[in-house]
């Protein structure tokens, strides 16, 4: 079995080994090593990168023989009993230390304050995650998680020590463990002085000031368990930065410092809103004359009604649906309306009430030469299709299928 060098210091990157055994996997090339300061992904943890020799080291994992191995570049040359220089690259150690460190930190401080036991730990591209058993009002969450941000992160600044034990099963027993460790041979427990101790093999800070700081990204309810995300250190930095280029480009396009952006946006939503009603008024009046002038453009057809077919280009969904409705408050008319753009049409089909033909049938028999779908009732039916060159023949059939016999 492979020894963990990262196990007894997490600050170390370089380091030498003996090359034991080189393994190919699915066209894969792994060196695998006496001893390693590379940490193999697992525990929500992501692994190590870094070099050995001149070879990248682009992934290290577990095998089922608890050996580690550290996938390198093609082409890399290596035979055991060779004794080759390594190094991990720092700062994605130093990115993975925090975000590790800053969990075992938020999971003891929600522990703490309302007994929430962590159930899962993920370090993503961008953030890290924790599933707690909070079960707490909605209502409540949020101010929960505001007050473990701010317990985890008064640990940090106290700049407190943190060190890890190699024990037995026993030992461990007699230990404060925040969580039960399944492990039957040797254990490794993580102390941060005077605050946590929890069994873990990843990599953690020698103090819990190297963490920087944690800073909740947001929750969510998830698996009947609360999500937290988080970042810590270096990414609560780049987080930083990105929200602040974002407000201060957001306080430019309104002309006010950052501090005025939240009554800025509450004023345009209260114009939007007022926009919008005016919006739907003027839409409502233009429907109105539209439909008009449609109807009257349109001479009667069967049974005197007056079917009015309109294909049109780019307008929106509810655009003709409004229109359709309007053209129907009048007696004896149908509306076989379309919209299109380069790849989809819509279909919307509507009559009066005091006439018989069924959109339904007819919204069917068009969207199947559409190669789409639709339906709906006897009096109003929607619909489309992908094949828009269609569209003409399509709205013919289903003009020509209306006035069938016993339609």
């Amino acid at each position: 079995m492979t020894t963990r060098l990262y196990w007894h210091d997490s600050h170390l990157t370089k380091f030498t080994a003996e090359v034991e055994a080189l393994l190919v996997r699915d066209s894969n090339h792994f060196v695998v090593l006496n001893q390693t300061a590379f940490y193999p992904e697992g525990g929500g943890q992501p692994g190590d990168t870094g070099r050995i020799n001149s070879a990248r080291v682009t992934v290290v994992i577990t095998d089922d023989d608890e050996r580690i191995l550290h996938r390198v570049e093609d082409g890399a040359e290596f035979k055991a009993g060779d004794e080759v220089s390594c190094e991990v690259d720092w700062a994605r150690r130093r990115e993975m230390t925090q975000q590790h460190t800053g969990q075992h930190l938020l999971s003891q401080a929600f522990f703490q304050l309302f007994g929430a036991e962590t159930r899962g730990f993920r370090i993503t591209d961008r953030a890290a995650e924790i599933d707690l058993a909070l079960e707490l009002h909605p209502d409540e969450i949020a101010r929960a998680v505001e007050r473990a941000e701010e317990l985890a992160n008064s640990v940090v600044f106290d700049d407190r020590e943190i060190r890890t034990h190699v024990v037995t099963p026993e030992e461990a027993a007699r230990l404060p463990l925040r969580k039960e460790s399944f492990i039957t041979d040797c254990i490794r427990v993580v102390e941060i002085a005077d605050f946590d101790w929890s069994p873990c093999g990843g990599t953690h800070a020698k103090r819990t000031g190297e963490v920087g700081l944690i800073a909740v990204c947001g929750w969510e309810r998830a698996k009947q368990m609360t999500r937290v995300h988080f970042v810590c250190g270096v990414r609560a930095l780049r987080d930083y930065r990105a929200a602040s280029r974002t407000a201060e480009a957001v306080a430019r396009r309104f002309s006010v410092g950052r501090d005025e952006l939240p009554e800025s946006v509450e004023r345009l939503f209260d114009e939007n809103k007022r926009l919008e009603r005016r919006a739907r008024e003027l839409s409502e009046l233009a429907a109105k004359t539209e439909a008009r002038e449609l109807i009257e453009a349109t001479a009667a057809a069967e049974q005197g009604a007056r079917v009015v077919t309109r294909i049109f280009d780019d307008r929106s969904l509810d655009e003709i649906k409004l229109l359709a409705h309007r053209l129907v408050e009048n007696d004896s008319v149908i509306a076989l309306l379309a919209t299109r753009d380069k790849e989809t049409a819509r279909l919307v089909f509507a009559r009066s009430a005091d006439l018989q033909a069924d959109m339904n049938a007819a919204m069917r028999r068009a969207c199947e030469m559409l190669g789409g779908r639709g339906g709906g009732r006897p009096d109003f039916a929607q619909g489309g299709g992908s094949q828009v060159a269609e569209l003409e023949q399509a709205m013919a059939a289903a003009a020509a299928l209306l006035f069938r016999p016993g339609k």
